[in-house]
């Protein structure tokens, strides 16, 4: 009876090998050796009965036998370097290395301590500008435009806040950042188009030059097809009306997608639709392959992947899936450069998959839009949160609330009456966007929606501040990668939060992953890998380099 941790399921010989013997190798700690040799070839060879592995020697597809030292050669994995994962064309593009981003997450989850250390490591991060005020995000802009690594910011659908876009694009203009990453968007928006076009022309040669790049994430069809799609007609005359383009410019914008790069994205944390990564990745490159053909565009659209990429089985899939590019936004949150509390990294580091809930959006909350949250380990913000969309739902100013119904979210969302929160409300819209308190003061159904707009707001800042007497109310946005990262994870190093570093995690992944595609390519010539040789687990960084050769 053999012992041997590689197994032939109904596989068969492919040809033969020559090389050292000794160099086949049937241990554990050898053969995972040599699988983690990821830019090595893998051989497969029956020595003695046993199917064992090998990087040396050379393989003949041949029926005959070509010598009598030559051995039967069962199976054959190709190198899988780090650095081929995905798009090298998305790399070239962007000036980085590997095809890895970190998402944008709002209020500065998404920091620049990530963005700076992705980008050293040949990655690149986008600040999560959505949410802070226009002086937060400048101040930003200045410190990363002196760090000397490629990165991004987000640039986020406003539908609440008139003209809050428009001062966004003007600062990305003004300190000539060339990459924004789209969030949330339901439309195309003439300041989203502006930031696209600004700028565009021909080279010498008669190509169209586009300065500014934008990554759109999106989750459904209609949406993708808009960003795929040339800027709208109406959009660019409005702009060459308004002397931001010539009309020339306004023609070769014509002949470019608002978006070159498309992320398809999963069942995230934050705003998502909660789509399954094996319907929609497929479906949105389906619709690329379409748009490309009916445009014909004369550089390709590509399409990455983000919303569950939290283990190295979910990066090999969404790789073998076509996936130009990887998106990591929930797994972040909960390294240490993150910018958020210790003890939210804390809390999301106990995170099951189940641990998650959808939530009223604060910045579309009227639309009954919804974001993706953790839910228990210590907060109950998703149900509060439900509680006051159904009220403002039901009733259309505060006198109407049922008495029991009021003094309910006043005790557990406000630690004052309602007429106080407005009044601190109306504070803050008056120094923001006075427009909103007049509209607020004529009616009182949207006077009752700044309010608890108000409570979701301060639910996100309490959680990354780590206030300690609201940790009820704390808004920490999740996808159900977190819990399957920290399931994976467990009983090793990246268990414990203060191990979590943003590189070491992003090159755990992507490591994993390189041996879960060699393993899959043995998987279908019939060779089964014992699970105690196979299975992935988190390596240190200078390991993990070591055997990549980073």
């Amino acid at each position: 009876m053999t012992t041997s941790l590689v197994k032939a399921n109904s596989g068969r010989q492919l040809g033969w090998w020559v090389g050292p013997e000794d160099s086949l190798k049937n241990s554990e700690e050898e053969l995972r050796a040599l699988i983690d040799d990821i830019n090595s070839p893998l051989f497969v060879v029956k020595q003695s009965g046993d199917l064992k592995l090998t990087n040396k020697g050379t393989i003949t597809f041949d029926t005959n036998k070509p010598s009598d030292k030559a051995l039967e050669f069962y199976g054959y994995a190709a190198p899988a370097s780090i650095a081929n994962l995905c798009d090298q064309g998305f790399c070239k593009d962007h000036g980085i290395k590997y095809a890895y981003v970190g998402g944008s997450m709002a209020h500065g989850i998404a920091s620049p301590e990530i963005a700076v250390a992705l980008g050293k490591a040949g990655m690149i991060g986008f600040i999560g500008a959505a949410g802070d005020p226009p002086a937060k995000v400048e101040q930003n802009l200045v410190r990363m435009k002196s760090e000397g690594v490629p990165f991004g910011f987000n640039l986020i659908h406003s539908p609440a806040e008139a003209g809050l876009e428009d001062k966004i694009v003007d600062l990305y203009l003004k300190y000539d950042l060339h990459l924004v990453e789209a969030s949330a968007f339901l439309q195309m928006t003439l300041p989203l188009v502006r930031y696209r076009v600004t700028g565009i022309h021909e080279d010498e040669n008669g190509n169209i030059v586009v300065p500014n790049k934008v990554i759109a994430k999106i989750s459904r069809v209609e949406i993708a097809s808009r960003f795929m799609a040339p800027p709208p007609k109406k959009m660019l005359d409005t702009l060459v009306s308004q002397g931001v383009i010539t009309e020339h410019q306004a023609e070769l914008a014509s002949k470019i997608p608002v978006a070159q790069d498309i992320t398809a994205e999963a069942d995230s944390g934050g705003h998502t639709d909660n789509r399954p990564a094996v319907c929609l990745l497929p479906t949105i490159i389906a619709l690329r392959d379409r748009m490309m053909e009916q445009y014909k565009y004369a550089e390709p659209i590509r399409v990455g992947f983000g919303g569950g990429n939290g283990t190295p089985a979910a990066v090999a899939a969404a790789v073998a899936m076509g996936a130009s590019y990887l998106v990591c936004g929930s797994v972040h949150q909960a390294c240490k450069e993150s910018g958020t509390s210790d003890v939210v990294r804390e809390m999301l580091a106990k995170a099951g998959q189940a641990d998650i809930a959808m939530a009223p959006a604060g910045d579309m909350f009227e639309m009954g839009v919804t974001v993706q949250v953790l839910k228990g380990c210590g907060t109950m913000f998703p149900m509060r949160g439900k509680k006051l969309y159904e009220i403002y739902r039901k009733y259309n100013s505060f006198e109407e609330i049922p008495a029991a119904d009021k003094a309910t979210i006043e005790k557990q969302c406000f630690p004052e009456t309602l007429e106080v929160a407005w009044a601190n409300t109306e504070k803050f819209w008056a120094g923001r966007d006075p427009k909103q308190v007049e509209k607020a003061n004529a009616d009182p159904h949207h006077k009752m929606a700044l309010t608890f707009r108000g409570y979701l707001g301060l639910s996100s800042r309490w959680a990354i501040a780590g206030n300690p007497d609201r940790k009820a109310d704390y808004q920490i946005w999740c996808g159900p990668a977190m819990g399957a990262f920290n399931e994976w994870t467990k009983g090793t190093f990246l268990e414990g939060v203060e191990n979590r570093h943003v590189v070491t995690v992003a090159f755990n992944l992507m490591f994993g992953a390189a041996r879960e595609l060699r393993l899959t390519q043995l998987r279908n010539q019939g060779i089964v890998v014992d699970s105690s040789v196979a299975r992935s687990v988190p390596l240190e960084l200078d390991v993990i380099k070591e055997k990549a050769s980073i």
